[in-house]
């Protein structure tokens, strides 16, 4: 299971062009993609609360949710990149037989937008969005959600992430994360995690160590 915005996609620059657009909109002055940072993580309504609070306006704005989530949804592909490495890491664990997803708390609509313009879909057996359970990280049920989505079993399970919310995800399904330093989050959200890995090209051997072919030192 793999996180997507500071884990396998550079999403900063779309997510910072829809904040601008929805400023724009409401005569407040555009922010830069270092601020936008530090607000991603726990899904639309709370970036969009950050970016409105950021601007001196209440946060609660439905009307302002929803402009943003559809701009974004029609724009996410526009300059996001998968990160390093990313493309070459995932076919060699598809080839390899592992079942891979994606659970974040984006949309599943602009995540699938930004997968497949990527061309990372094919090797996915589902993604699991922030509005696709009842639930969304850092609620364990949107991890196991994703697991059964994929066909997957919890206890032989990974999640790969850059943000605290999937480190307690997953520690409340009962299911090792390797956190992505080279993400959005910062060092102090790794507590708890089973591994740390410093590029996605270290994740396959991680991965087997924690699933019983090996131990984790250091």
């Amino acid at each position: 299971m793999f996180d997507l915005d500071g884990t396998l996609v550079e999403t900063l620059d779309d997510l910072t062009a829809s904040a601008n657009r929805l400023l724009a909109s409401l005569g407040r002055p555009a922010i830069t993609a270092a601020i936008v940072r530090p607000m991603v993580g726990d899904g639309v309504p709370a970036l969009v609360g950050r970016i409105l609070v950021q601007a001196g306006l209440p946060p609660d704005d439905a009307a302002s949710i929803r402009q943003f989530a559809d701009d974004y949804e029609r724009n996410a592909a526009n300059s996001s990149r998968a990160f390093p490495d990313v493309p070459e890491t995932l076919a060699g664990l598809h080839a390899d037989g592992w079942l891979l997803a994606v659970c974040t708390n984006k949309p599943q609509a602009a995540a699938r937008v930004l997968l497949d313009a990527l061309g990372i879909t094919p090797w996915l057996a589902a993604i699991g969005g922030g509005d696709s359970f009842a639930t969304r990280k850092p609620d364990p049920g949107h991890l196991l959600g994703t697991i059964r989505l994929a066909g997957g079993t919890p206890s032989r399970s990974i999640l790969v992430g850059d943000h605290a919310n999937d480190v307690a995800a997953a520690h409340g399904a009962a299911v090792p994360s390797i956190f992505a330093l080279w993400g959005y989050g910062t060092p102090e959200m790794a507590d708890g995690c089973a591994a740390r890995a410093d590029d996605i090209t270290q994740v396959p051997q991680l991965a087997r160590k924690l699933l019983g072919q090996g131990t984790i030192t250091g």
